[in-house]
């Protein structure tokens, strides 16, 4: 239109940082992070995250290069979020339950300039590294984090220090296009296709205003970490307390439901989030270990869909829960079961029904669809006809790191294709009904059933093999191994699941093992359907005692 006009007066490129710029300003001497006895206020949070990009930025760390971290839930991994992108660099965020080997594979696939380890983590890392040596590959430069006086494992430098020592007066380096890499987040993997999903300064932005939209976040809210940070960027929570000047709480050692109560109740907590598997953990918490909530605390779920009793049950807790669904490729929830008032004098067992459907797309997404993925036509609403879940917008993916082909097939037809199978209600709705992927979601972590298969079929004894999820109490899902022994073979159950724990991620091992010939297609293929309605026919596997979580 004339007159019209773009320039720096009425555009700058979003991105994340300016949230934390805004805390500082606004909200500056209000806490921001919480660990254990130690609080950094807003400022002291921006000081901290600038020393720390002056100090990548001295390491070499320039835009576009990838800076690794292997961390649990930290006042620094929190602040890396922030750090990493000053610098114009890209944060990649790893799974803290990989062993050696998958981490290996990751820092080699995303060319990690600067890899920054917490001690806990430090004997993986150390292994990791020395397989990425013996393979004559390029190390990158190796940094802890630790509470020492300077120096963390082996001799390492450490985070600390090097904020101390860094140089202030840091300039942002803002993006030069709010399109720019952010952050690199890996789905899954093996050691020859790991999947690396690139997150823009775009996409974050609004993403995270839909986080804090849809996860209805006050302002100074606080937050309770039960999320891992390393999962989606904390399904963009870390810059969402950011932009509502909120405290986060990040909790030292296991996720026990002692602990969960007592920093809700001490901090007066306002919001958290967590897979299915923390629902359960808290709702079956003896009670001795539970305690009466101060303030309704809205929770943020997702990953496999949780159980209506255990929703039910989280309502008489005191906790508001919010059902979501999403992909990594979604940076995290892209959908909520947003809550109408009308269905407050439902019965209970209604409510939860309802809660446990994934919704309708947050504010921030364009579309939402159940396919047909042959035809691309939307398939009718009414609650029965099963299509593929479909999405697209500004907080859909860049695309997958080196691996154009599977970008190109993962967005042809102008959307995102899921994977997953569901159904879209009358009321526009949708609801999931399986994976077409074979994906098993234990804990909110993807499994591939493939990479387990196989790591079974390496076992002497076993002659055919296939993996499928089984309902479990505590992980909302675990795999569940069907086996076929060689002819005068011989091997239990404890051996079988043994042998995986030695060749794969704890976490990845089945959990159950059935010994059956497996069911084929007059094609030779195993027909897995039957497999999983049997799996679903033991029933739920008992949850996990307070003392093993």
């Amino acid at each position: 239109m004339e007159g019209s006009v773009k320039c720096d007066a009425n555009y700058t490129p979003l991105t994340p940082l300016s949230f934390l710029e805004r805390a500082a300003l606004v909200y500056g001497a209000r806490t921001a992070v919480v660990f254990g006895d130690k609080e950094y206020s807003w400022r002291d949070t921006r000081e901290r995250c600038l020393a720390g990009a002056s100090a990548l930025a001295r390491l070499g760390v320039g835009r576009r290069d990838v800076v690794a971290v292997l961390a649990a839930n930290t006042p620094a991994m929190y602040e890396l979020h922030f750090s990493v992108p000053m610098t114009g660099g890209v944060l990649c965020t790893l799974n803290t339950r990989h062993d050696a080997a998958m981490v290996s594979v990751l820092l080699s696939h995303s060319e990690a300039r600067v890899f920054l380890v917490e001690s806990q983590f430090f004997a993986v890392a150390r292994d990791a590294l020395a397989v990425l040596a013996d393979a004559g590959a390029s190390l990158p430069l190796l940094v802890t984090i630790a509470d020492g006086d300077g120096i963390g494992s082996d001799g390492v430098p450490e985070y600390e220090a090097l904020l101390r020592s860094a140089p202030r007066g840091f300039g942002i380096r803002w993006p030069a296009d709010e399109c720019d890499p952010i952050s690199l987040n890996y789905t899954s993997g093996t050691t020859s296709r790991p999947k690396g999903v690139i997150y823009s300064h775009r996409g974050a932005y609004l993403n995270t205003l839909a986080a804090a939209l849809g996860n209805e976040m006050p302002t100074m809210p606080v937050y309770l970490w039960t999320v891992p940070m390393f999962h989606c960027n904390g399904w963009c929570m870390v810059w969402a307390t950011a932009a509502q000047g909120g405290t986060s709480v990040c909790m030292a050692g296991s996720l026990a439901p002692k602990t969960v109560f007592e920093h809700i109740v001490r901090h007066r907590v306002t919001n958290m989030g967590g897979a299915p598997t923390v629902l359960s953990m808290l709702v079956n918490a003896p009670a001795s270990e539970q305690r009466p909530l101060p303030v309704k605390v809205r929770v943020s779920t997702g990953g496999a869909p949780p159980p209506p009793h255990i929703l039910a049950k989280m309502d008489e807790l005191g906790f508001n829960v919010v059902h979501g669904y999403g992909l990594t490729e979604t940076y995290g929830p892209a959908t909520l079961c947003v809550w109408k008032p009308e269905w407050d004098v439902l019965p209970a067992a209604e409510r939860a029904r309802i809660r446990a459907r994934q919704g309708v797309p947050h504010v921030m997404l364009e579309g939402l669809e159940i396919k047909d993925p042959a035809t691309m036509e939307s398939v009718p609403s009414d609650g029965r006809t099963v299509g593929e879940v479909m999405l697209r917008g500004n907080t859909v993916m860049s695309g997958y790191y080196k691996d154009p082909a599977a970008t190109a097939e993962a967005m042809s037809g102008g959307w995102l294709r899921s994977g997953d199978l569901g159904v879209r209600h009358p009321d526009g709705y949708i609801q999931l009904k399986d994976r077409s992927k074979d994906i098993i979601i234990s804990g909110g972590e993807n499994i591939s059933s493939i990479e387990v298969e196989s790591a079974l079929f390496g076992h002497p004894a076993v002659l055919d093999a296939a993996v499928v999820a089984r309902p479990d109490e505590h992980w909302g899902e675990t795999p569940c191994a069907f086996v076929t022994l060689k002819d005068g073979a011989s091997a239990t159950e404890a051996d079988i699941i043994e042998f995986c724990r030695t060749r794969l991620p704890r976490y990845m091992a089945p959990k159950t093992v059935i010994f059956a010939e497996l069911p084929k297609t007059s094609t030779g293929k195993t027909q897995k359907y039957l497999l999983r309605d049997k799996a679903r026919a033991m029933g739920s596997l008992p949850k996990l005692s307070t003392s093993k979580l």
